[in-house]
């Protein structure tokens, strides 16, 4: 696919920003498991944290294909980063899908000065399974109070404001989903317990709870029993970014296992003269451009009017979580012992590497999805 001269100008000063700023900084603040609040402050002076935003709000208003490119690149530094940044993005995408105007103006006002969103969507017994929610929300006059706890919720505890899927009747299962637009400062919503993580260190992860939560109706995001609808839209518009997600932490292992190659020397020569290291790394480059391809043309798809791409958004999200798995092993790999050492950036990358195949969408689930589409 040919990119755009602009978009490959935010490729480049991202690129820039991610190597002088991020890369040099993130395994430690992986090690030491401290908040990266000045890797945050930088992104949100640049407006990394609100690519969606509208330009009548002061913000950038990407492209799919743009945020694509940008999500890929903040991965390559850090997948801590780029979900921090990214998951604004995927809670506004509620508003945008099924949203009315004020509605958006709330939600966009809130953004410009509390700087995160989050997505209130997964619950301890409802994964991918939404319509095991036990979140209610229940009608009370012009209100709606909301109980329920969530969790895994990327910005929990940063966020300003939340967008909640909840229940308004649970015997109805997933026609009884409904949308909401939950401002933090609520009284009875409070931050649980905050996730020690294997990867993806350098972002917030925890749990929301809501406790008697008030909120005017009018913080409803489409009909009563709607939510189900616009959070599967929301999470097919998501899915190419997340694939490009993936492509990023993919790059950067293939980029330091080419460069280690280069330098290490076995048998008087460049392990890298080696025919069996040099298929490997080959195969890590294909894996790098078809998932990149991938991701980029489901972003495209939607940026030109498409109103089916869900089968392509699955397979973008799959490739790029497979992608970045496979090619972050074999980095480790060619690496060797050195590989499996904090030393070098690969470990890092095969740990933050697997939650590419989880959230958002198991790749397990993203496969039935696929099959159901080539099977009805």
């Amino acid at each position: 696919m040919i990119i755009p001269e602009e978009i490959q100008e935010l490729r480049t000063m991202v690129r820039q920003f991610v190597d002088k700023e991020i890369i040099p900084y993130a395994g430690e603040y992986d090690r030491t498991g401290e908040m990266p609040t000045p890797l945050y402050d930088k992104c949100i002076e640049m407006g990394l944290n609100a690519a969606y935003m509208p330009e009548a709000f002061g913000g950038p208003e990407l492209s799919k294909l743009a945020f694509a490119v940008l999500q890929e690149e903040l991965a390559r530094g850090d997948i801590g980063i780029s979900t921090t940044m990214g998951a604004t993005c995927l809670a506004s995408l509620p508003v945008m899908l099924g949203g009315t105007k004020e509605q958006q103006a709330l939600w966009w006002n809130i953004v410009a000065e509390k700087h995160y969103a989050a997505f209130c969507l997964t619950e301890p017994n409802a994964g991918s399974d939404a319509a095991a929610m036990r979140t209610t929300a229940h009608r009370d006059g012009d209100d709606y109070i909301l109980n329920g706890t969530k969790c895994f919720i990327s910005n929990g505890g940063l966020a300003g404001v939340y967008s909640v899927l909840a229940t308004v009747d649970r015997s109805l299962g997933h026609k009884g989903l409904t949308a909401f637009i939950v401002e933090r400062d609520r009284p009875g919503i409070s931050i649980g317990k905050e996730e020690d993580k294997m990867g993806m260190r350098l972002s917030n992860t925890t749990e929301v709870l809501f406790d008697n939560v008030r909120i005017p109706a009018s913080n409803r995001i489409g009909p009563e029993g709607g939510g189900f609808k616009v959070i599967m839209q929301t999470l097919d518009y998501s899915r190419p970014g997340v694939g490009a997600q993936g492509v990023g932490i993919a790059q950067r292992a293939l980029e330091e296992a080419v460069k280690y190659a280069k330098q290490r020397v076995q048998f008087g020569k460049p392990i890298a003269s080696f025919q069996g290291l040099q298929f490997m790394l080959a195969d890590m480059a294909i894996e790098v451009e078809t998932a990149r391809q991938m991701a980029y043309h489901a972003a495209d798809l939607i940026d030109h009017g498409a109103t089916d791409f869900t089968y392509e958004a699955c397979i973008a999200k799959t490739r790029g979580g497979d992608a970045a798995v496979k090619v972050a092993l074999d980095a480790v790999q060619i690496l060797g012992g050195y590989g499996y050492m904090r030393e070098y950036p690969v470990e890092k990358l095969m740990r933050d590497a697997k939650i590419i195949q989880i959230y958002e969408g198991t790749n397990q689930i993203q496969r039935s999805v696929i099959a159901g589409k080539l099977l009805k």
